[in-house]
């Protein structure tokens, strides 16, 4: 009998900037631990392998193509899982050799089948060691013919989402690492779904950062200008949630919640 809902999980998880050997273990961890909850969809956040400031003590020479050896570890995690797994990590073009901040689509089969580079990165600070972007590509992602993806900012206006939109997207997916504060989110988020009739999925961060303090930010489910459900943890914590595929909302407002 096929099902109508989707278990959708959200790693809203605590990353320890430059420790990259931590981070990945955490993501690991956090993964398993949703598929055991039944997920079969899994969201991570923005530069959750990294943390948000870490150019200062790690560098960039150990950004490389992907996938490099710990994302064909995830992609295989990912196949004996059979989960479709949304993964940020940075990554180096083959060709021209910039770094992006990019969220890769692994699907139940392992394979790797999309990728969105951030496009509107901040030229200066913690994001200057990244290029922005060129381009939203609408990718399948089973159950769903199309999927927008965007990276935190890319939200800022809705001129991303409404191309995808355009593009045949029936679901935004978001990884996020927007602290709350003075230049926290403030509806961009719904007026992405307001202006293009699409919902969002979106997955923030949590835990302190050098500069910014991720512990109140919150990771939501937004359709039509309003927030569905909004979930935080100040420590690291997996949430599980049903998407109803038939009536594109949730499910139910209940979810699950395991802290790591």
């Amino acid at each position: 009998m096929p099902t109508h809902t989707l278990r959708i999980a959200l790693l809203h998880l605590a990353p320890i900037p430059g420790d990259l050997a931590r981070n990945r273990q955490l993501v690991e961890t956090a993964v398993t631990t949703a598929a055991r909850l039944g997920a079969t969809w899994i969201i991570t956040p923005e530069l959750i392998i990294t943390g948000y400031t870490f150019a200062d003590s790690t560098g960039t020479e150990w950004i490389l193509p992907q996938p490099d050896s710990w994302m064909t570890h995830m992609s295989q995690l990912a196949a004996q899982l059979r989960v479709t797994l949304f993964l940020s990590c940075p990554e180096q073009d083959r060709k021209s050799r910039k770094l992006y901040n990019s969220l890769f689509v692994i699907a139940a089969d392992g394979a790797i089948v999309g990728t969105h580079r951030k496009i509107h990165t901040l030229r200066v600070g913690s994001e200057a060691w990244s290029s922005p972007g060129t381009q939203a590509v609408a990718i399948p992602v089973p159950p769903f013919t199309r999927v927008g993806m965007l990276i935190c900012a890319d939200a800022f206006t809705s001129e991303i989402a409404r191309n995808l939109q355009a593009q045949g997207a029936q679901l935004l997916v978001s990884a996020a690492a927007w602290a709350p504060g003075h230049h926290g989110p403030n509806g961009e988020w719904e007026r992405c779904t307001r202006d293009t009739g699409l919902p969002l999925i979106v997955c923030n961060r949590t835990g302190p950062d050098r500069t910014l303090d991720f512990r109140q930010a919150e990771s939501v489910v937004v359709k039509a200008g309003q927030r569905l459900l909004s979930l935080s943890s100040s420590r690291s914590a997996v949430f599980a949630i049903e998407w109803d595929l038939q009536a594109r909302t949730l499910a139910t407002q209940d979810y699950q919640t395991v802290y790591l």
